[in-house]
């Protein structure tokens, strides 16, 4: 399709693309400007009028009218009229006029009628701020076609439903006031285009040569058993690994699956060749590092990136390295070969990040292969859409079982829990207590971080106490790892440092919180198969629904549909799908059937 250069900047302003995108622009209501053959009382009626006299009460400019058509006198009411209306609304002067219709006193009203310059059409109304409706209108006529529509390949029954609704006649008209029948269809017209965008954005490169180095024996020598879905995501990775188009994949697994495993599985198959792994804090790339050189057979050369100051011959460091762990730091250095890039957490990057990282070791035309390990899992619909860009490795089997017990607790639950408290310290475990704020706020109807602490502190012995911007975290993390009994914290601990003591956590204002968020904070807790409590508190006089369901599951698949369904899907697909994209018509939580007939008919 070719878009006229005096049209190209409207193009950018409503973000079209295709004129699939101009198409699914439907006016947000069509008002019907043909002649009302009778007067119809509360229905908005068209006709012309001839201006028999005017008197005015209270704030009210009232006109008195004849309508020939309809063979009446028709009164007119205005609230609030100016001079225009006089000036307008003069005796013997013919108005065409629209507006509703009343019957009062034995007499037919119209009520602040507008003059119309023209009967006999259907206005669309599209309501876009900055955009005339004559506007949108004008480039609908031009760009939506049947030859434009069909350059998608979407099926002939799809176009013909698009040019009707955008006639703006009497079939038009009708099948707006019964768009809920045609919503499917709207809904197949709107994913297919938006996947048949994301197939055009795959930009295979070529991927650098790999022996695979032979990992059966090293799998046989862990202390412990992989799991079959830990088995069948490296199988999915050596296969990428051997073809000569990089690949990009996410493996995606539930908090406390395993991951580290099979990225570790993922850097020795390169060997002797390069492997990056990015992580998002410090603390996590630390005990990335440290389960490497604990895992890994010896001959592997592990190197960890500190940010920060730069050492002394690092470069020379890179170089004999397979396998390179540091944080987002990774991005300002040059000097890597690598065949392999792996990110932990990957939506705590930010998309200036993650384009970066993903460049990272591309040169001379080849790229490295490209790994995502995320323990958030995404909805069904989600995943499905994201296959069109990347192959997805699903980990649902536990290492161990996961024994945690949730309960949702109001204030009246506070003397059990700190008897939990109590005797979870007592058994030598440890506790976290999470602040929805470090200061005090008059908005939020709960103790900060920084009142809290009085209370604890007074109470209880080793108790820490850090946050987000507390510059020390990592240190005060690592201090309560070792000797600590209580942490006071914000969010913060939502991913990092593994705590094998840590068997209960607290949730302060849990209802101000994503199902995700919740889902990342529980899974902090029972990282061993320790037996393990999670409570909920909120000061809502009725625990909320999407709680109760949180506390009965343990499955974080099973809470990404749950998330889904209590959460806008915008929320969820930014950091997923690029930003930006609303769907008017396709709904995540309950289209997955209509996503996978569009994916099959793509093919």
């Amino acid at each position: 399709m070719k878009v006229k250069e005096s049209d190209l900047e409207l193009f950018r302003k409503l973000k079209l693309k295709s004129a699939i995108d101009l198409a699914l622009i439907l006016p947000k209501k069509i008002e019907n400007l043909t002649l009302t053959k009778e007067p119809m009382e509360n229905e908005n009626c068209v006709q012309e009028l001839r201006i028999l006299s005017h008197s005015f009460k209270t704030n009210m400019l009232l006109v008195k009218a004849y309508c020939e058509a309809w063979g009446v006198d028709v009164s007119l009411v205005f609230f609030h009229f100016s001079k225009w209306h006089m000036g307008v609304f003069k005796v013997g002067a013919s108005l065409l006029l629209s507006g509703k219709l009343g019957f009062f006193n034995h007499t037919w009203q119209f009520y602040n009628p507008k003059i119309i310059k023209k009967a006999g059409v259907f206005e669309p109304k599209y309501q876009i701020s900055g955009i005339k409706d004559s506007k949108i209108q004008s480039l609908i006529e031009t760009y939506v076609s049947y030859e434009n529509l069909k350059e998608s390949g979407i099926a002939d029954k799809f176009i013909f439903l698009l040019l009707n609704l955008h006639a703006y006649d009497e079939k038009s008209f009708e099948l707006f006031k019964n768009l809920e029948h045609f919503l499917e269809d709207l809904k197949y017209i709107e994913i297919y285009n938006f996947l048949k965008r994301l197939k055009h954005k795959k930009n295979p490169s070529k991927a650098y040569k790999i022996k695979l180095f032979d990992i059966e024996k090293w799998l046989k020598t862990l202390p412990f058993s992989p799991t079959k879905d830990q088995l069948n995501a490296i199988k999915d990775i050596r296969e990428d690994l051997s073809k000569d188009v990089a690949k990009r994949r996410v493996i995606m697994g539930d908090v406390g699956c395993g991951k580290t495993l099979v990225l570790l599985a993922a850097a020795l198959s390169v060997y002797p060749k390069q492997a990056l792994l990015m992580a998002p804090t410090s603390i996590l790339a630390q005990q990335l590092f440290e389960e490497a050189k604990k895992l890994l057979p010896p001959f592997m050369n592990i190197l960890f990136i500190k940010g920060g100051k730069k050492e002394k011959g690092l470069k020379e460091q890179i170089k004999n390295a397979h396998l390179i762990i540091g944080t987002h730091a990774l991005i300002y250095e040059e000097s890597f070969e690598a065949v392999l890039v792996m990110i932990d957490e990957q939506h705590r990057f930010g998309s200036n990040q993650r384009q970066k990282i993903s460049q990272l070791s591309s040169k001379k035309g080849l790229s490295p292969h490209f790994i995502q390990f995320s323990a958030t899992p995404i909805p069904r619909t989600l995943s499905m859409i994201q296959s069109e860009l990347l192959n997805f490795s699903f980990i649902k089997q536990m290492p161990f079982k996961k024994d945690i017990s949730t309960y949702c607790v109001q204030n009246e639950d506070f003397v059990k829990i700190k008897a939990k408290i109590d005797a979870e310290i007592a058994k030598k475990h440890q506790v976290i207590i999470i602040y929805p704020l470090v200061n005090e706020s008059e908005k939020i109807p709960y103790l900060s971080l920084e009142q809290a602490k009085v209370y604890w502190q007074k109470h209880y012995e080793k108790v820490f106490v850090t946050h987000g911007k507390d510059k020390e975290k990592d240190v005060i993390l690592q201090e309560f790892k070792e000797r600590g009994d209580i942490l006071l914290s914000t969010t913060v601990v939502e991913v990092g440092i593994s705590l094998p003591r840590l068997s209960t956590i607290v949730i302060v204002g849990a209802e101000r919180l994503g199902l995700a968020s919740l889902h990342q904070l529980r899974g902090r807790v029972g990282r061993v198969g320790l037996k393990s409590y999670c409570y909920l508190y909120t000061k809502l006089r009725e625990i909320p629904q999407r709680l109760s369901e949180f506390a009965k599951t343990l499955d974080g698949f099973e809470i990404a549909e749950l998330d889904l369904k209590n959460r806008l899907s915008g929320d969820l697909l930014d950091g997923y799908i690029q930003h930006g994209n609303e769907f008017k018509f396709f709904d995540f939580a309950n289209d997955e059937a209509i996503l996978a007939r569009v994916k099959k008919d793509l093919g």
